[in-house]
């Protein structure tokens, strides 16, 4: 192993900070790519039965 303990392995000799950001930033936008396209799916078939509707009712 590379490091003494885990303590030096999340320090990773002081760019810790810098790499667990970049993972943080990866995972958050990876993420994103999975909600947004989900949520937008949602709001247009909620649009679309919304419009059916009013199509029905004129």
């Amino acid at each position: 192993m590379a490091f003494a303990s885990f303590a030096d392995f999340v320090v990773m000799g002081g760019h810790g900070a810098y790499v667990w950001s970049g993972y943080g930033l990866c995972l958050a936008l990876l993420a994103l790519n999975v909600v947004l396209p989900l949520l937008a799916r949602r709001r247009y078939l909620n649009n679309l039965a919304r419009s059916r509707r009013r199509e029905a009712l004129q």
